[in-house]
């Protein structure tokens, strides 16, 4: 019997110009590529072109070869391109402080396969998880912050870099984790690091957004998945989701309704970028679900 095709994902961005599109699928036809499904957008203000492609081919395909023969067209062109094997599971280390009710919910849908990642390692600043990460048989590093002294600091983020080096990781993300990481970290980890934020940003942000709601009586609580950098709540959203409420609800129970649509949010943000379907477009983003 013949082998089942491989399947890859394509998605890259350039200045916008005639021919893209013919370019990357004669390419993709001279590699014996089968196009399952293709996306593009074209941002007219800053005349830069995005596209995402699924495709197929023959099962000795190999990623190395056609990133290797894709090359000179991605530098004519002026690319930023990424070519991956569509099979390969996201490796996804998780941080976490005290509020387990995101970490909770990726690890259910991992475990149930609704979620196509894998975590190899869990981190955090407490103790409180070390029996559920056990439970779900991950290994569990507590790197406490008792001073939370600038040395100190220094020391467990090099820990974490340790977790990450040795755990091949592809992706980080802070489920609730209640730590500001540096800005050598976060220029490491750029586009490489999702944060769950509990306000629709750019509104609330910092600490105790759903108190800042409620003294505003807003009518709409949210939340913000995005990008990590060294500007606090800064970076380019992913996601978000939003819950009516009205003046009847306390701060206690709007911090209750926004933990469930953190954790939507937050799968969802991590389920796109998994999938490939994030490109960067300044500090922006253009995902294609």
């Amino acid at each position: 019997m013949n082998a089942s095709p491989k399947r890859f994902i394509l998605k890259l961005s350039c200045p916008d110009q005639a021919g893209i599109v013919h370019a990357v699928t004669g390419f993709l036809l001279e590699q014996g590529g089968n196009i399952l499904t293709s996306a593009q957008h074209g941002d007219a203000d800053h005349q830069r072109f995005f596209m995402r492609i699924e495709f197929e081919c023959a099962a000795g395909a190999e990623p190395g070869a056609m990133r290797e023969a894709f090359q000179p067209l991605a530098l004519r062109l002026q690319m930023d391109w990424e070519l991956v094997d569509a099979q390969a599971k996201t490796r996804v280390l998780l941080l976490v402080s005290k509020l387990g009710h995101c970490l909770n919910d990726l690890l259910f849908r991992v475990q149930t396969g609704h979620l196509p990642i894998e975590i190899p390692a869990i981190v955090s600043n407490h103790r409180d998880f070390y029996q559920l990460a056990a439970s779900h048989n991950i290994p569990f590093h507590y790197f406490p912050l008792l001073g939370a002294t600038e040395v100190q600091k220094q020391a467990q983020e090099h820990k974490i870099r340790e977790v990450m080096a040795d755990n091949r990781i592809d992706l980080v993300v802070l489920a609730r984790y209640m730590q500001i990481l540096s800005p050598e970290l976060c220029r490491d980890l750029s586009g490489r690091a999702i944060n769950i934020h509990h306000s629709f940003l750019p509104s609330f942000k910092g600490a105790k957004p759903y108190h800042q709601a409620y003294q505003r009586g807003v009518k709409l609580i949210g939340a913000t998945a995005h990008y990590v950098t060294s500007d606090l709540d800064e970076g380019p959203i992913i996601e978000q989701e939003v819950a009516r409420i009205d003046h009847s609800l306390e701060p206690e129970r709007l911090v209750a309704i926004g933990r469930d649509t953190e954790c939507m949010t937050l799968a969802r943000a991590i389920q796109w970028h998994a999938e490939h379907r994030v490109l960067m477009n300044g500090n922006r983003t253009v995902v294609f679900k």
